[in-house]
């Protein structure tokens, strides 16, 4: 892998809680008030995006999850850094939910005008780690986004004029979203997001450099941004933050996808990004910058 830092600041995406519970790390924000200030003090830390969940299930349930709570935390933030990115997260599709129900919030918030980056996940998998035995447990429970859920997600995306942050949690993934690329259908404001799934997880590709190399090869000649996270892993330790930033990438830190042994704080995990970018020669991007690197389209 060519190792050709750009010198184009580094956008640091801050996921600041997802699934992750207080009882494994006291330092993750839960609710509103906590988010909004953890919020903040990323963003005063280097952090351009802010992404996180509220207590709407991701799988199970009913995948129809209320702006309100976004709404509470988000306003808080804003006051304060108007300028700051904000996007949420979604519910999983299945026969009980239409992707229009599942993407509601989406448009709430965007009408609302304090959405920074809608949602596109292109594709589905089966997320979790292993049981007791080491083995995939016996469970059915799978990430569902089909084809048509794609495509409404996409034109939505179009039809509101967001800038989109796309999963991608497996290769099949990105296969969709240089699908509607090569077409000249993929919306303006596309922002990939490489997923890697660290051990024990049971998905994804690994953090490794071989594993880079090919999403790279795949993104090869698009011009897209992309960064990279380390579900159920440190990004920053396992060295795939500075092997994505030596290559002109962006990085995710946060207390969603974060697992080790110690107990960090968002602030702490953004901290240590900016200090791997200075190491490679690049700056950090402010909000303003990573509209302009994302091609965050004016909303009409």
């Amino acid at each position: 892998m060519t190792t050709s830092a750009s010198h184009e600041p580094v956008i640091i995406e801050a996921a600041l809680n997802g699934a992750t519970p207080k009882a494994r790390n006291p330092n993750v924000p839960r609710t509103p008030s906590e988010i909004a200030a953890d919020a903040v003090q990323c963003l005063g830390a280097g952090a351009a995006i802010i992404h996180n969940h509220n207590d709407d299930a991701v799988l199970g349930g009913t995948s129809v999850h209320d702006p309100a709570a976004y709404l509470n935390a988000w306003r808080r933030i804003l006051s304060e850094r108007p300028d700051a990115i904000l996007y949420p997260t979604m519910g999983s599709g299945g026969p009980h939910v239409t992707i229009e129900q599942r993407y509601a919030h989406i448009e709430a918030l965007a009408a609302e005008g304090v959405l920074g980056l809608a949602l596109v996940d292109p594709g589905s998998a089966n997320v979790g780690g292993p049981d007791a035995e080491g083995l995939p447990p016996a469970v059915d429970s799978v990430y569902q986004n089909t084809y048509r859920d794609a495509r409404y997600m996409f034109t939505a995306c179009e039809r509101l004029t967001m800038g989109m942050s796309i999963s991608i949690f497996e290769p099949g993934f990105l296969r969709v979203v240089l699908a509607y690329h090569a077409a000249g259908r993929l919306p303006a404001g596309a922002f990939v997001k490489l997923y890697f799934g660290a051990d024990p997880l049971l998905f994804g590709l690994p953090p490794t450099k071989p594993a880079l190399e090919a999403y790279l090869e795949m993104l090869k000649g698009t011009g897209l941004p992309w960064l990279v996270s380390a579900l159920g892993g440190d990004v920053v330790e396992c060295g795939l933050a500075r092997l994505a930033l030596e290559c002109g990438g962006h990085v995710q830190v946060g207390l969603e996808p974060y697992a080790g042994e110690r107990a960090p704080t968002n602030v702490q995990l953004v901290r240590e990004a900016s200090v791997i970018a200075a190491q490679v020669g690049r700056p950090i991007a402010t909000p303003a910058d990573a509209r302009r690197i994302i091609g965050i389209p004016t909303r009409r």
